[in-house]
């Protein structure tokens, strides 16, 4: 049995969980979320769902982790009326404009004005309150060349990571750490992580909006985010470099890890997108169920593809056409919502959901 506009995708003992007795929200210990711009646009309605029926009633904790596009969503979901919260950050996001090769500062004061129309000045206090979501946003924090932001200093270092990424991704922490911003009431069970140096940093009101430009402050194209208030000095960029799609050491959950995705692949880290051999380890996958747009919701779309940042360049004159684009792929992804909220209310996705891809 499919769904004409979804996939799910789960791992070892997902599956297992999800044939044997459906999916509760109970179920769900994590909520994961990937970096990727743009592409987050056909999710905005499902996290309106989620968050606002389906998880509702919840009482225990409720980890919600991503990096850049990802971390800012659950910005917003985490907020008193997220709803609202989701709305404005679409809106903002979809109603960005540029000049043609714009400068890292040129985008960097896009960014801000993104931040500051989705996040009041009670956005913070709301987000460290809630009653059960547990905010936590991945960055990394920068050594040696990729620290500079002068654009060829920089491009040297990026060079070096590609080159120390093609023989082990272990090799990026020569120049990158990880860093994981945290909600302080509780750890998350993916807080002890393996690979690179870990910094855990307690978010408060004073860190999370420099937390949130950090984590999606992107290497070349923008300027790195220094001086974080409870973050060891250094410069700060975006946490996809390492956590792209949230490869994480879910082992320690006792729940399911949901993702809801664009894509059906996941990929490690952003350097890791040319790399078919790169694969995220079965031991973190097997928690997760990965709910994703199926090739026939693509297909329907103008383009036939999701919105993603090339289209800024491909629509370079015409931000008319970008603009009504955009809006039309994030009212489709209403269908997604639905066929969700359905599938696992009615337990029809017991017989849909299939093993993660290999």
């Amino acid at each position: 049995m499919t769904s004409s506009s979804l996939t799910f995708y789960a791992g070892r003992r997902a599956i297992e969980r999800i044939r044997s007795g459906g999916l509760s929200p109970d179920d769900v210990q994590v909520v994961a979320g990937a970096a990727g711009g743009p592409k987050w646009l056909v999710l905005g309605s499902m996290d309106r769902a989620v968050f606002t029926t389906w998880f509702k009633d919840r009482q225990k904790p409720l980890f919600l982790v991503g990096s850049s596009s990802g971390a800012w969503r659950f910005a917003m979901v985490t907020q008193a009326d997220p709803v609202a919260a989701v709305d404005r950050f679409e809106k903002a996001y979809i109603y960005q404009f540029y000049r043609e090769n714009p400068s890292p500062a040129e985008i960097h004061q896009e960014a801000v004005r993104i931040l500051n129309d989705i996040m009041p000045e009670t956005g913070p206090g709301q987000i460290l309150s809630h009653p059960f979501l547990r905010l936590n946003m991945m960055a990394v924090r920068c050594k040696g060349l990729v620290t500079s932001d002068i654009k060829l200093v920089q491009m040297a270092g990026m060079i070096g990571a590609i080159g120390l990424n093609m023989i082990h991704r272990r090799g990026l922490r020569f120049l990158f750490d990880r860093v994981l911003f945290h909600d302080p009431r509780d750890m998350p069970p993916f807080g002890t992580m393996e690979g690179f140096t870990t910094h855990r940093v307690p978010l408060c009101r004073a860190n999370l909006r420099p937390a949130m430009m950090a984590s999606g402050a992107i290497p070349i194209i923008m300027p790195g985010v220094t001086g974080i208030p409870g973050a060891p000095d250094g410069t700060y960029r975006d946490g996809g470099v390492i956590d792209y799609h949230m490869d994480l050491p879910y082992s320690r959950s006792d729940g399911i890890v949901l993702m809801f995705h664009y894509t059906d692949r996941i990929i490690s880290g952003w350097l890791d997108k040319s790399l078919p051999w790169r694969r995220p380890s079965a031991r973190n996958m097997a928690d997760m169920l990965m709910v994703g747009p199926s090739r026939s919701f693509l297909s329907d779309l103008p383009y036939g593809k999701i919105p993603d940042r090339n289209d800024f360049a491909l629509f370079s004159g015409r931000d008319a056409e970008r603009v009504a684009y955009w809006k039309q792929a994030a009212h489709a992804g209403r269908r997604l919502a639905d066929e969700f909220m359905e599938a696992v209310l009615s337990g029809r996705i017991k017989q849909m959901v299939q093993p993660m891809p290999q």
